[in-house]
């Protein structure tokens, strides 16, 4: 989605769905009514819901939203609740969001306003996003976003939510800090060196030590995900490009969408020059770099590393039949006592 910089100061609380049609669920002093907080039938708590990761510039009618709300149920009243505080105008973005979920035939929206850490604390909105059966988190700029909903009680809501089987969507920034360890900063130069990276904690709702960047082809960010991978190379990389998502359920995640997701896995570096690099002596350096490019209806196996269809093939092997030949006198004395 677009980012703004003109920031407004709605009244807390303020919801996109009030602001578009003026029948938002909203109390007089511009609050969001609480939801009951009971268990929503679509999600038996059994397991944590999917998280749908897309890499940015989504496509209103794109495979890669219609996942997220086709696992939302949002086309058939499913409720979905979005979450703008990446932005540099959440209000503005949470108007545009709306918009986006009409095209795409879901109506029932709700978006309030979180553009402060107060407002974080909100227990009518961290009840309404229990409430959800689905929950988005725009674009902009991941650390804000981490910082200003970390240790909330919306913050623990949305961990709470996806913990009771909710599906939770994430775009750009909102993407990215889905993961244990958060990136942020060090674009390249041309050159190829990198200043100012900021690696920090996310909300930890990806696990498997992944770290995600996103607008992967389209900005070019594969060295980046190099330069975090080199410098933390326990770390699995997962480029997601643009209106594409890893649609990810259990430890599985699969590729839909117009591009394709690429993994970076650090275990085997052998020699890096990282330290070097951040601090711009030298290009970068890296070897033994292991680096693999999912394209769409493929699945990749997080937990393992690999593409799925390799693992299960692993799992099925047999060994392979092997005729081995015979010196001549052993031949001619099996001949003759066989007759």
């Amino acid at each position: 989605m677009p980012d703004h910089h003109d920031r407004l100061d709605p009244a807390q609380g303020e919801t996109a769905a009030d602001l578009s049609s003026g029948d938002g669920k909203t109390s007089a002093n511009g609050k969001a009514q609480p939801a009951p907080s009971v268990p929503h039938p679509r999600h038996d708590g059994s397991a944590p819901g999917p998280l749908v990761l897309i890499g940015g510039a989504t496509d209103p009618q794109g495979d890669a939203l219609g996942c997220f709300l086709h696992l939302a149920g949002a086309r058939q009243g499913g409720k979905i609740v979005g979450i703008t505080t990446a932005s540099a105008n959440p209000l503005h973005s949470a108007q545009e969001w709306t918009e986006v979920f009409a095209q795409a035939g879901a109506d029932n929206v709700e978006i309030p306003v979180i553009d402060r850490r107060d407002r974080a604390q909100d227990r009518a909105i961290a009840a309404l996003l229990r409430s959800a059966d689905g929950i988005l988190l725009g674009g902009g700029d991941q650390v804000q976003l981490v910082s200003t909903l970390g240790g909330s009680r919306v913050g623990r809501a949305l961990r709470e939510a996806h913990a009771a089987g909710v599906v939770v969507c994430g775009t750009s920034a909102g993407a990215a800090a889905l993961t244990e360890t958060i990136l942020a900063g060090g674009e390249p130069d041309e050159y190829g060196q990198m200043h100012e990276m900021y690696i920090g904690p996310g909300f930890g709702m990806l696990g498997f030590r992944a770290v995600i960047d996103t607008h992967f082809a389209q900005r070019r960010r594969l060295q980046r995900l190099f330069m975090v991978v080199a410098q933390n190379p326990e770390l699995m990389g997962l480029g997601i490009d643009e209106d594409t998502a890893l649609v990810v359920q259990g430890h599985l995640g699969k590729v839909v969408g117009r591009g394709s997701v690429t993994f970076v896995d650090g275990r085997g570096v052998r020699f890096d020059n990282a330290e070097e690099c951040m601090r711009g002596e030298a290009p970068l350096t890296l070897s033994y770099l292991r680096v693999g490019i999912i394209g769409a209806r493929y699945s990749f196996n997080l937990q393992e590393r690999e593409l799925e269809n390799l693992v299960r093939a692993r799992a099925h092997e047999e060994e392979t039949p092997v005729v081995r030949g015979e010196r001549a006198e052993e031949f001619a004395a099996r001949s003759v006592a066989g007759g």
